[in-house]
């Protein structure tokens, strides 16, 4: 499905900063709770990521994400996801996360 650049303009994305990462038991497929600081303007944002092949929790602390911060909060299991950290499939479909 192609997109129009009217709806690429719509999506608000941001540099964030990981400062909390918990494991994510009741996630469907592994993932980890993470907390993302935005800055002052945007504050702190919850999101659930995928990303356990390739990230262990104490290599995600203070690394700098991408994320979109304007989707709907999501329910996922217990779980209110904010933003969508941004990634890409590896040839195993794994995520690698697009970062600074």
């Amino acid at each position: 499905m192609l997109i129009t650049w009217d709806d690429f303009e719509k999506l608000d994305i941001r540099i964030g900063t990981i400062v909390k990462v918990n494991d994510f038991p009741k996630a469907k497929r592994p993932a980890f709770q993470l907390k993302i600081d935005f800055g002052e303007e945007t504050g702190m944002k919850n999101s659930s990521a995928q990303i356990t092949t390739h990230y262990k929790k104490e290599d995600l602390l203070n690394r700098q994400v991408i994320a979109v911060i304007n989707f709907p909060p999501k329910k996922i299991a217990d779980f209110t996801s904010e933003c969508l950290v941004l990634g890409v499939y590896d040839e195993n479909k794994e995520v690698i996360l697009l970062t600074m």
